[in-house]
Formats: structure tokens, sequence, C-alpha cells
């Protein structure tokens, strides 16, 4: 067993790094898009609400592993063939941007709209408003929430191996394919995951003692 986990370790650190860039790909790119979108969604004209509506229930009424294998197989019908990483990357950006819109959403709806009359009351404008009342509260409430979206993005890179894409599952499988022995690759892979993701668990634990707020 100890000797399956060592001829591993560097495999498994190859893929490892392969879901680390995948991870940061999509949890930075979902959170500027989704951010932007979330924007529009509260705050947009109707019909740039409707549509930021759509994308996102749509998109968070399909399984992942279905929006997944719809980039990869469905978009080259359109003519628009990417390569299994780019594929990977931008159907995990998707679906995690619809989620980032409803962080966003629901943490500038849940400010007290007395806020917002109180500083329309004493002439501050609208980007006055945003940057220096709804801003700062929304951040407390979207931040939780969010690092709590980043585990589930972290895990949902695992799928990516189903596009031959080598993470760090597809490296335990294919060096289980050597070795013959699954159970103390899967537990070493498990462990990985559960380092990476209660790190970020810890995180937003702390963040939501230092930024909370009073709930009314």
């Amino acid at each position: 067993m100890i000797q399956a986990i060592l001829y591993a370790l560097p495999f498994l650190t190859q893929g490892l790094g392969v879901t680390i860039v995948v991870s940061l790909l999509v949890v930075a790119l979902s959170l500027a898009f989704g951010g932007l979108m979330g924007l529009g969604l509260v705050y947009g004209p109707a019909p740039l609400r409707w549509l930021v509506r759509g994308f996102s229930d749509v998109v968070r009424g399909v399984p992942i592993l279905v929006l997944i294998f719809f980039v990869y197989y469905g978009l080259p019908i359109t003519g628009l063939n990417l390569p299994p990483f780019t594929a990977a990357v931008l159907a995990l950006t998707v679906f995690k941007v619809a989620q980032v819109i409803e962080n966003v959403r629901g943490a500038i709806g849940s400010i007290p709209r007395g806020q917002t009359d109180a500083a329309k009351a004493i002439g501050l404008t609208f980007w006055q408003r945003f940057g220096s009342v709804i801003a700062p509260q929304a951040l407390r409430r979207f931040l939780p929430p969010w690092i709590n979206g980043v585990t589930d993005a972290v895990k949902g890179t695992a799928l990516v191996s189903l596009l031959g894409v080598t993470d760090l599952m597809h490296a335990m499988q294919q060096v289980i394919g050597r070795t013959y022995e699954p159970l103390p690759l899967y537990v070493l892979g498990a462990l990985i995951y559960f380092s990476i993701n209660y790190a970020l668990s810890s995180a937003s634990r702390r963040l939501e003692k230092r930024y909370a707020y009073v709930r009314e």
C-alpha cells in the first residue's frame, strides 16, 4: 500500500496542479461575470433582468455533468470545437456564474430598504449610495456563501476527468490502472480533496465571524 502511494505521488501532484489551475480559473471568471450579471439583475433595465434571470434559472436547473457534455459534444454542431480543458473550464464557469448571480442578488436584497431611502434623503447619488452604503454591507453577506460555493467548484473539477483532462481524479485513475490498488489511492485522493475544502470552509467560518452583522 505504501509503495503504491509513493509511486502515485508524482502523478497525483501533477494532477493536483491541473485541479488547482481549473479551480482558480473557474472561481475568478465566475466571480467577474457573475458579479456583473448579478448587479444587472438587481439594477439593470427590465430586458436585461429578464435575460439574466432566464440564464440563471436555466443553468441552475441543468445538472453540471449534462452541461459539461453539452459544451464539449454539443457546441461542435455550431462549428465551435473546444479542446477538453477549455470546454471543461467553460462549462464549470457557466454553472458557477449562475450561483454567483444568486449570491449577489441575495446579498444586496438582504439590505433593509430604509438604509437606501435614508441615503437618498441626504442627497447621495446612486453610485455614492452603492459605494458607501450598499456595497460594504452586501460584501459581508456575500463572502461566506460565496466561499462555500468555491468548495463546490473545487469538488466539481473532478468531473473534468470525464473529458480526458488529467486532473487529480484522472491521475488517480491512471495510476490505479497501472498498480491495480484502488483503495489506497482513492483514500489519498479523498484526503487531498478534504484538505483543500476544509481549508476553504475554515476560511469561510473565519470570514463569517469577522464580518458578522446584526440580523434584523
